[in-house]
Order: structure tokens, then C-alpha cells, then sequence
């Protein structure tokens, strides 16, 4: 009978007795450092690239300079390719980015020579160097259409606080409307309103003047809610009733919905005496498929 103990091995024969020596060469050292091993293992080396660098970025293949993709330092290609950190490679040798790589030429290229994509790519790679954080080519972008114009217009958007959660709720009443009546469209009242004040068409001239003359008790007399399925309004701004609408219609149809709205008139809700909310209804048909 053979007994084993640890590591070593005691043999009932004594021809079959082996040293202490003998028994440490007969146990390798496994293949895998252990736990324990691993905890009192030596830091890996920085990472050594090549001059040159060949990169594979979702599948899409590109080479350029190491010092290309060092140019800003607090971007993350520069921190990627620093040295401290660990880019795998795929079996040619390529360094792998697991991003899409569609437009990692246009993020090359500014890296290159400051040169900036076409007009139809700029919202796409504006997102990729969000991605890379690469400031300068952000601050470049943001300074050209259409992401210049897309500041103004969140800056009027900025006035109405709840524009998101409308637009949530215009969806939803559509999709509820749609499912409810197994149809392929849905139609809602949406009521779009710059001035807060209600108006007569006799008072338009003077409308100005009324506003500001009307106590804090004397507007509550005209505080109603127009009987749509979502308000947007009002607002201080030089943008008009068609700016915002313009502006709906963008957003829904970005998120694939297709939308087509008409006035349908106006509130005309009797207030009080001679005054009659004036606000105009819009009819909004949202169309699923």
C-alpha cells in the first residue's frame, strides 16, 4: 500500500523509497500561477508599441502613428496608448478597439491635420469623440452646422422645462390609442401657446398693455386648462408657435416617428365676461406603421 502526504510520497519498499530531492524534482510547478502566487507576482511591464501602430476598430482597419494617437494627452486614445494599460490584438496583430469603427477615419483625420468630416457625418462623430473625449475636435464641431444651430434651439427648448416629458406623453397616448383601437395611426389634441394671457381679437393691439396692468388676483379669473391631451406653453422668447411645432416634429420623428399635424382652431373657452381663451388646438395623427 502506498501512502501519500503532501507532497511526498512514502512507498512501503523500501527499494521504492526516493530522497527529499527526488521527490521535488518528480512535482512541476503548475502551469497557472495559484492565488497566492499570482498575489506575490511582479507588476506587468508597460505596454510597448510600435511606431507605426496597426489598429483593428470593430472589424474596420486602420494604421497610423503612435504619436497620432498621442496628440491630445487627456484623451482616452492617448491613455489607451500610453503604455499603462493593456490592448489586446487580434490574430494578425492589430490592436483591437471593440467600437464601431465607421467613422474612426474622420477621428483620425482631425488627429492628423485638424481636418473636420462633411456635414451629413458631424452629429455621428460628434459622438464618437464624445466616446474618446477628445475636447478640441468637440469644441470644433460644436462651432459648425448643424450642431451650432442645434445649441440655439435647446436654448429655446430650455424654457419650457417639461418639453421632454410631453413628448413622452404624446408618444404614449398614441401607442395606448393605436393599441386600443388595433389601428395603424392615433390621433391627439395638442394645444401650443406662446402667451400666457388669454385674448378677444378686439384686444390684440392693447394685449401688451392688459397684461401687465392685470393684478396677480384678477389672473387667476383667466387661469383655465384647455381640454387637449397635452400643452406646450408658454414662453418668453422671440420664437413663435411654428418654431415649436417645427421643433416637435423633429424630435418625434429622430426617435422614427412619423408625424403630420394640423390647426383644427382654437380653444375659445368663455372665461369671463367678454374674454374667450384663444389658444390654438392643433390635431396631431401618429402613424405606427
Amino acid at each position: 500500500m502506498v501512502v501519500v502526504t503532501g507532497q511526498n510520497k512514502v512507498s512501503a519498499n523500501p527499494d521504492d523509497a526516493m530522497s527529499s530531492s527526488d521527490a521535488e524534482d518528480d512535482f512541476q510547478e503548475p502551469a497557472t500561477p495559484t492565488a497566492t502566487q499570482a498575489g506575490q507576482a511582479l507588476p506587468l511591464l508597460p505596454q510597448q508599441f510600435p511606431e507605426v501602430v496597426p489598429l483593428n476598430v470593430g472589424g474596420m482597419f486602420f494604421t497610423t502613428r503612435l504619436s497620432t494617437l498621442r496628440r491630445y494627452e487627456d484623451t482616452m486614445l492617448a491613455a489607451m496608448f500610453s503604455g499603462r494599460h493593456y490592448i489586446p490584438t487580434d490574430a494578425e496583430g492589430r490592436y483591437f478597439i471593440d467600437r464601431d469603427g465607421t467613422y474612426f477615419g474622420d477621428i483620425l483625420n482631425f488627429l492628423r491635420s485638424g481636418d473636420l468630416p462633411p456635414r451629413e457625418r458631424v452629429r455621428s462623430v460628434y459622438k464618437e469623440a464624445q466616446y474618446y473625449s477628445i475636447g478640441p475636435l468637440l469644441d470644433n464641431l460644436e462651432d459648425i452646422q448643424p450642431l451650432k444651430g442645434e445649441k440655439v434651439r435647446q436654448a429655446f427648448l430650455g424654457l419650457m422645462p417639461y418639453y421632454k416629458d410631453h413628448l413622452e406623453r404624446i408618444i404614449e397616448i398614441a401607442k395606448l390609442r393605436a393599441m386600443q383601437r388595433k389601428a395603424r395611426f392615433a390621433k391627439l389634441k395638442v394645444c401650443v401657446f406662446k402667451e400666457e394671457m388669454p385674448i378677444t381679437p378686439y384686444e390684440c393691439p392693447h394685449f401688451n398693455s392688459l397684461r401687465f396692468e392685470r393684478s396677480e388676483s384678477e389672473a387667476k379669473l383667466f387661469e383655465h386648462h384647455c381640454e387637449v391631451d397635452v400643452s406646450f406653453g408658454p414662453w418668453e422668447a422671440v420664437a413663435d408657435v411654428y418654431d415649436l411645432l417645427h421643433c416637435i416634429v423633429t424630435d418625434l420623428s429622430a426617435r422614427g416617428i412619423t408625424v403630420d399635424h394640423q390647426c383644427i382652431g382654437v380653444c375659445d373657452k368663455h372665461l369671463i365676461n367678454h374674454y374667450y381663451c384663444k389658444r390654438p388646438i392643433y390635431e396631431f395623427k401618429i402613424t405606427w406603421w
